[in-house]
């Protein structure tokens, strides 16, 4: 007897958890979202979710999306203190199958299937993109992830990446004394650094050391609010957030040759979608030298979909059951 559900499928980051099922005509069901630091593992949060919205009817394979790499079928998180593998959650759950791919990799797989209403572009109106040509998908939040897509006749193939934590290049004066700052603080300084939540903080804090005021929001939740409404000190923070977000979304499209477009998920950015599209982010994404016409031809888009990873997850779900 068939099962009543294809899978689970799920988007596991540093600071939430989401799962829901598949049915067996494609379309994803019962979404329901989880705060990591509640539980003590991932199989908890599986087990609560099983047992509270699917109830007896299990689902026989799960599609999960996690932040960080995924090696031999095994994830240590980047920013969680968790280890999960797919032979563990096999024993533990008496799946048939289970799959752990990078949460990017799963976005990249959504991007092609999302609809127009579903994305805002920033930029100039190009289309979608070079039909066959690579995808990019990246975005800030707890951290900064990204993945492409190869496409072909034969089918799409996600390229999962560590890309957020390449070397941040600072491209003027102001930038120079962000990395600066962070050099004295980290060492090395990623693109993680500056494109995260803990990073949008570290530039408000360093433009007021700079301006000689003393940084009086708690965290960057209150730099995104205030910067919004109008608090000066925030708004720029926000603004050089968006211009160094466009800059290395260009440098990303430059090394995977991101014809088929460039995507930006995440966090941080929808929240942020004025400033996004206001201008900086897609000057600087375009700004690049001999190969600014180049770019200039790459459509960019923020992604309004709430939950891409898990379209793509279900996506790679279904490739498991046409195994």
């Amino acid at each position: 007897m068939r099962p009543a559900w294809a899978g689970l499928v799920g988007d596991v980051g540093g600071t939430n958890a989401r799962l829901a099922v598949v049915d067996h005509q494609g379309h994803v069901r019962n979404p329901r979202a989880y705060l990591c630091k509640d539980y003590a593992s991932l199989a908890d949060i599986i087990a609560e979710y099983l047992d509270r919205t699917v109830g007896k009817a299990r689902p026989a394979k799960a599609v999960l999306a996690v932040a960080g790499p995924v090696i031999d079928g095994e994830i240590e998180f980047t920013n969680l203190a968790w280890r999960v593998s797919e032979g563990d959650l096999l024993a533990h759950f008496e799946f048939e199958a289970v799959e752990l791919i990078n949460d990017f990799a799963a976005q990249a797989l959504a991007c092609p299937m999302l609809e127009n209403d579903e994305l805002r572009v920033l930029g100039p109106s190009l289309g979608r993109g070079a039909h066959d040509a690579p995808i990019l998908a990246l975005g800030a939040g707890t951290g900064f992830g990204v993945a492409a897509l190869a496409r072909s006749d034969r089918g799409d193939v996600p390229i999962s990446t560590e890309g957020g934590h390449a070397a941040f290049a600072p491209l003027d004066d102001v930038e120079v004394e962000i990395w600066r700052r962070l050099h004295a603080k980290h060492g090395r300084v990623s693109i993680e650094r500056l494109l995260s939540g803990p990073g949008l903080y570290d530039i408000y804090c360093v433009l007021a050391g700079q301006a000689g005021q003393e940084a009086v929001l708690a965290d960057e939740v209150a730099v995104t609010k205030e910067g919004l409404v109008g608090d000066a000190l925030a708004s720029s923070a926000l603004d050089r957030f968006a211009r160094i977000y466009g800059a290395v979304a260009g440098d990303l499209a430059l090394t995977y040759g991101a014809r088929g477009g460039v995507y930006v998920s995440g966090g941080i950015a929808p929240r942020i979608a004025e400033r996004m599209s206001g201008g900086a982010f897609r000057s600087r994404f375009e700004d690049k030298g001999r190969l600014s016409d180049y770019v200039k031809g790459i459509p960019t888009f923020l992604v309004l979909h709430p939950y891409p990873a898990i379209v793509g997850a279900a996506r790679q779900l279904d490739q498991l059951e046409r195994l």
